[in-house]
């Protein structure tokens, strides 16, 4: 599976940003989806994970009520749409996707848990 990610930028504080990430598997709907970020020398984190129908989804505190994670299927598309944006907000994103089936949600809050990456997409948010 090849994961394609767009949508990056720069933006100013409080702006918008849309990304989205092209998946290239006719069983989308098989993979857990996750949106992962990593800032200068910092460790790579989750921003968000989405289930495979698109069902339940997860936020990390810091982007909860800002961004929001959708998945259409039929079109193997991932999208993650970033408002209130922060300068802390500012790192190279990354989609993955996971083909385990987990009945734990926090198993897909792991990278390690991840089986595809794409190649990531730089946002800075300027002040």
């Amino acid at each position: 599976v090849q994961l394609q990610a767009f949508g990056g930028g720069l933006v100013q504080a409080g702006g918008s940003l849309r990304l989205s990430c092209a998946a290239s598997t006719r069983t989308f709907s098989s993979y857990y989806m996750g949106w992962f970020r990593q800032a200068p020398g910092k460790e790579r984190e989750i921003v968000a994970a989405i289930s495979w129908g698109g069902g339940n989804t997860y936020y990390a505190e810091s982007v909860k009520g800002r961004f929001t994670i959708s998945r259409d299927n039929a079109r193997s598309l991932v999208s993650l749409q970033m408002n209130s944006l922060k300068p802390e907000d500012t790192a190279v994103h990354y989609c993955a996707a996971s083909a385990t089936r987990s009945s734990t949600r926090t198993y897909y809050f792991d990278g390690s848990n991840y089986d595809y990456w794409g190649q990531g997409t730089l946002v800075t948010v300027s002040s």
